[in-house]
């Protein structure tokens, strides 16, 4: 019987409640990998747990937030405790506040930063921590967005710190390679959620704008993650890979 692909490694996938978050967790303990999820949503988080260990997937939940530091040692440290090491993590977990820039509110601009780029740089940084003592290698993927290379209408915060994730993982390379650990990016646009579902509107709008005809899933944006932190993908570091069916080639605005 052939080998499911991730077999004996232990990701860490926050944001994974809902969406595409839980999608790259669902599909990883799919293909044999032990996950650890989280969401700030406890009841969300043990619902996508009920629902990957119902497939036959090994999983534990930790509800908490992604930004705070010593929630995220604590993540580690849990995936250690329950899996016995640390190979995969995926900064997934994020927030989008829309706002116009010349009124944009301070406390906005700091849940954006705490979120988006605080979580991100620390969960990589502890994560790699372990797997440094582990002597194992391993993977790290943060979520960018194509915010982070086309200017879209009220999303300057959210789209800096996408950018700025970018450049995280080009840098990495310099201090993580000498221990066998990439880092890459994952760049979705419109992608069918729980969450853009809630506008009417979005599927119709972003079909039409789309060159490809239709938003992304969240397997299309899934199956790149997946890649990205795979033995496949080894010798593949500091890159991004935009999921967005041809969008940014020609940027038409939803407006």
């Amino acid at each position: 019987m052939k080998a499911k692909k991730f077999s004996g490694e232990v990701a860490i996938i926050t944001g994974a409640g809902q969406g595409i978050g839980f999608e790259i967790a669902r599909q990883m303990a799919q293909n044999g990998a032990a996950v650890l999820i989280n969401d700030i949503n406890e009841e969300l988080i043990n619902k996508a747990a009920g629902h990957i260990k119902s497939e036959g997937g090994v999983c534990y939940a930790m509800a908490g937030d992604a930004a705070d530091i010593d929630f995220i040692q604590q993540m580690v440290d849990s995936a250690v405790q329950h899996f016995g090491k640390l190979t995969i993590a995926v900064a997934n977990a994020g927030i989008t506040l829309f706002g116009d820039f010349l009124t944009y509110p301070a406390e906005s601009l700091q849940s954006v930063m705490n979120l988006n780029l605080q979580g991100s740089f620390f969960l990589a940084q502890r994560a790699s921590r372990q797997m440094i003592k582990q002597d194992s290698g391993g993977s790290i993927l943060f979520m960018s967005s194509v915010t982070g290379h086309q200017a879209h209408k009220y999303l300057a915060a959210y789209g800096m710190t996408k950018a700025a994730l970018e450049m995280l993982a080009k840098n990495l390379v310099v201090e993580l390679s000498p221990y066998h650990i990439t880092v890459n990016t994952v760049a979705p646009g419109a992608t069918l959620t729980e969450r853009t579902l809630e506008d009417a509107d979005y599927k119709t709008t972003w079909s039409r704008i789309t060159p490809m005809g239709r938003p992304a899933t969240v397997e299309d944006v899934a199956n790149a993650v997946l890649f990205l932190v795979s033995p496949d993908a080894g010798h593949i570091t500091g890159q991004y890979l935009i999921v967005d069916g041809g969008w940014t080639a020609v940027s038409t605005s939803p407006y």
